[in-house]
């Protein structure tokens, strides 16, 4: 099954404009401000209809399991009934988030009835499984460490909140790769002597954010601890972060933000204050070495798969730095140079969303939906 955005508004020359979709008729950027959730009919559709014609896209693909005998060699739909779409299996995830996301908040779009049935055809319990048993094989237990455990965890985070019969039914449907995912963490960051710092999948700031959400969504008192006591353990201490060095030139995270983000979830707001004092001095001065975060990324080239990441970087600054705001004490000098930074990230990142090109559109609208209904923040 395949949704079309194109056939419901296309532009004359069949790619969206994305300003067409994003801009409404004031000029003036729709849901780019701090704890503003509305998002039009038509973007949703827009939104919408990227993840569900990606989800059910088989090819191209890019699998990364290890394959360690000649049954091991399949196509991506025999390895992953679920997610074999969207390029790659984290991407399938959270192109399930996003319309979970999205049908939770807006559950009479257009494209509702359509998110719904797809859903249903994916989230089952064979299906799913199917995906929590491939991490029983030896070789497969670091598939996906760990940004993809972290998009599922997010995945079962939304669905545990919303009332709804299909989100309970999907959720128990999850149950077993929620589980499997949940003692692989648990597994895994003890030995974890060092945290990953850098601005691509592995990085480990934004696994454990996400993991704290979900713990603390679902009332698991222990790995909320454990991921507390490890953010504690490893970024507490951190001070005078070589912020002039990012980004680099693929990069969809800046691990400065990232690890803000996070510290912004397990302390007060003074104590936040202070430690950001230290992490990154002189945030919002122009001559500081951390002027660049509040800076967009160039995107020089939307067809290159790589090179396209800085687009969902300035997305994914935007909701950091939306986070750290939130979390700043009121009169904080740092707060207005942020605000403007949070918009300026948000403006840049969705000009790429709908670009016509499937390098970004497979991923681009889970990072644009993350930012403009304030995950995270709630």
């Amino acid at each position: 099954m395949g949704f079309n955005v194109e056939s419901m508004h296309p532009n004359p020359s069949g790619v969206w404009t994305t300003w067409a979709v994003l801009i409404g008729a004031s000029g003036t950027l729709a849901a780019a401000t701090p704890m503003q959730h509305h998002l039009t009919n038509e973007q949703v559709v827009a939104f919408a209809g990227l993840a569900m014609d990606g989800i059910t896209r088989e090819f191209p693909n890019k699998p990364s399991n290890v394959m360690v005998d000649i049954d091991s060699v399949k196509r991506p739909r025999d390895l992953h009934p679920t997610f074999y779409g969207s390029f790659d299996w984290h991407s399938s995830v959270h192109g399930h988030w996003l319309l979970v996301r999205l049908l939770k908040m807006y559950p009479h779009s257009p494209a509702a009835p359509a998110m719904m049935k797809l859903l249903d055809e994916q989230l089952t319990a064979e299906n799913l499984a199917a995906e929590a048993s491939y991490f029983d094989v030896k070789e497969n237990r670091s598939f996906e460490r760990m940004y993809g455990w972290a998009w599922t965890l997010r995945l079962v985070a939304e669905l545990h909140t919303w009332e709804h019969a299909k989100a309970k039914e999907w959720a128990a449907n999850l149950k077993p790769l929620q589980t499997r995912i949940v003692e692989l963490i648990r597994g895994y960051l003890p030995r974890l002597t060092y945290p990953i710092r850098t601005g691509v999948h592995p990085d480990t700031a934004f696994a454990l954010a996400q993991i704290l959400d979900y713990a603390r969504t679902v009332g698991d008192k222990d790995l909320e601890q454990q991921g507390i006591a490890y953010a504690r353990a490893k970024y507490m201490d951190d001070r005078d972060y070589p912020a002039h060095f990012e980004p680099s030139g693929e990069d969809f995270f800046s691990p400065a933000c990232n690890e803000a983000d996070l510290m912004r979830r397990i302390l007060s707001s003074d104590e936040f204050a202070k430690w950001l004092d230290q992490f990154l001095p002189r945030l919002g001065d122009e001559t500081s070495q951390s002027a660049g975060l509040l800076q967009p990324a160039v995107v020089s080239d939307v067809t290159d798969p790589k090179i396209v990441h800085l687009a969902g970087l300035n997305l994914s600054r935007a909701w950091t730095q939306n986070g750290v705001l939130t979390a700043l004490p009121p009169g904080d000098p740092r707060r207005d140079a942020l605000q403007k930074s949070v918009d300026a990230h948000t403006k840049a990142g969705l000009d790429y969303v709908f670009s016509g090109n499937y390098a970004g559109e497979h991923w681009l609208a889970t990072f644009a939906v993350y930012r403009l209904t304030d995950v995270g923040c709630e």
